[in-house]
């Protein structure tokens, strides 16, 4: 017999447009995302659209990433390869109203649609694996699904994974990165068994200020896991080239 493959993969990568059904009386909202998947191929080559996906190695888990408000999801490419090279089918959906790209401008307050947007993305990932064709089939372990968000993102990601108003069974693991208990969704946190959590937080944010995210911790049950960043900004490990950004991609892969 031989073994399967082991990170790190050579990464794929596949776009695509996921129409979800509005409320009644509500238009269809268009989620264009991204997945990266390990493929056949040598590691730390550029993303190669449309690659072969290494099967032999999987299933493997999913991860599901929420960008920050006015943030292009492609804005956190390094720490997307980063996880798919070690292993894992990344997603990064384009929420509405929330990207750059919106064609309607930026409208925060949609956030509230996002826990219902990243469900429906899990639940169509996870269809195109069990689908008997396509890039994606037999490529997902749908017993291993993990949530990972920067800011707003990681507040929509704490939200489906530890909130009553919008939690997910299905998700096993959680990373908030310099996220917070977002007041807009209005069920409790922390309510059910917990999910295993990883907050990550820059010491110099003065968007969302380290308070919120030692509070999100506070609160939460055992397992869970801190990483304070010294000197970093809202965005700078998460974004920038170098040393913060390459252990935030270290600490959050040995988490998941």
């Amino acid at each position: 017999a031989t073994l399967p493959p082991e990170p790190p993969f050579a990464v794929g990568t596949l776009t695509l447009s996921l129409s979800e059904p509005g409320e009644p009386g509500e238009a269809v909202r268009t989620l264009p995302t991204t997945v990266r998947y390990p493929a056949i191929g040598t590691p730390g080559r550029p993303d190669q659209a449309g690659a072969t996906p290494d099967k032999p190695g999987g299933p493997y888990p999913l991860v599901v990433f929420s960008e920050g408000y006015g943030f292009d999801p492609e804005t956190y490419a390094p720490l997307l390869d980063a996880w798919a090279m070690a292993g894992y089918v990344v997603v990064d959906p384009v929420y509405p109203f929330t990207a750059p790209t919106s064609p309607s401008g930026l409208v925060r307050s949609d956030i509230v649609n996002h826990p219902a947007d990243l469900r429906f993305v899990i639940t169509s990932m996870l269809g195109d694996s069990a689908a008997s064709g396509g890039t994606l089939a037999g490529m997902i372990d749908s017993a291993e699904v993990g949530v990972i968000g920067h800011s707003d993102g990681g507040d929509v990601s704490l939200a489906v994974a530890n909130n009553s108003c919008c939690r997910d069974s299905r998700i096993k693991a959680a990373v908030i990165l310099s996220g917070a208990e977002l007041a807009w969704f209005a069920g409790v946190y922390y309510s059910q068994p917990a999910v295993p959590m990883l907050v990550v937080q820059g010491t110099n944010d003065d968007i969302n200020p380290p308070s919120c995210s030692v509070q999100l911790y506070n609160q939460a049950s055992q397992p869970k896991y801190f990483l304070s960043l010294a000197g970093q900004t809202h965005t700078s490990a998460y974004t920038q080239a170098g040393q913060p950004l390459d252990v935030v991609a270290k600490v959050t892969t040995d988490f998941l």
